[in-house]
């Protein structure tokens, strides 16, 4: 495991601290979590991106289109 220094503003780092503890984890495993989301929506977005370039660009807007249509029928 690896020790990273990072610099914070002090009222960015009392508001990071204040929301672990209202998650009732450490400020350590706070940014282990949020770290993971951030790194899983990058390869998301790295997937989705690489199989745009490949992929069939009126298929995929008809998807969407279709996706658009679903959500605004739950609106």
């Amino acid at each position: 495991m690896s020790t990273l220094t990072i610099r914070l503003p002090n009222d960015q780092h009392e508001r990071l601290k204040a929301l672990a503890a209202a998650r009732g984890t450490s400020l350590n495993k706070l940014f282990e979590e949020l770290s993971t989301k951030a790194l899983t929506e990058f390869d998301a977005e790295t997937r989705f991106r690489l199989r745009a370039a490949n992929g069939d660009r009126a298929r995929g807007l008809e998807i969407l289109e279709k996706l658009d249509s679903i959500h605004s029928k739950r609106g």
